[in-house]
């Protein structure tokens, strides 16, 4: 199945010169997302993961149907103050400043193999401070998955010890 036909470019969008990549049209066709979740599950049957993390908020769309393909847990990673118990947090940068992200202490157990999803990989900065906390707490990241990687800002620079894949890319 074509993908990329899938999804919706809005120009301009959220400001101009944005070529934005509306994944709502992907979600809403059953075939193409039953196709997406497939396709990640056979790139990772044969990795043995015990944990899908997926970062707020789109990570969660794709996280939680993969981590049920696959017979593993889901773990969020989300915004400062959005999770109730004790968390390990980092902050990062992004193309307009800072933000922080975090996981709950107790959520990666040392040892558990961990695959990473999200819809999108830019500059890769978001995904570099998940797999920081992922390590910290002693999981391994086997796999790092997008839907979409934007192939012109390098976010793969960032994240090039890891095991990567994207099911569509654009050029930025």
């Amino acid at each position: 199945m074509n993908l990329e036909s899938k999804i919706r470019i809005i120009e301009d969008f959220p400001k101009k010169g944005i070529s934005f990549k509306d994944i709502t049209t992907l979600l809403e066709d059953k075939a193409a997302f039953k196709y997406t979740i497939d396709s990640f599950s056979e790139l990772l049957k044969d990795k043995d993961i015990d944990i899908v993390v997926g970062p707020e908020a789109r990570g969660f769309m794709f996280g939680t149907p993969l981590a049920y393909a696959l017979g593993a847990g889901f773990v969020p990673a989300r915004k400062k103050g959005k999770l109730p118990c004790d968390t390990l947090s980092i902050e990062y940068g992004l193309e307009y400043g800072k933000d922080v992200i975090e996981i709950h202490k107790d959520a990666i157990k040392p040892g558990q193999k961990v695959a990473i999803i999200d819809d999108l990989l830019a500059t890769g900065g978001t995904i570099e401070a998940v797999t920081k906390l992922v390590e910290e707490m002693g999981g391994e990241v086997v796999s790092i998955n997008f839907l979409i990687e934007l192939t012109g800002l390098n976010g793969r620079e960032k994240l090039e010890k890891y095991d990567i894949n994207s099911l569509v890319t654009y050029e930025f």
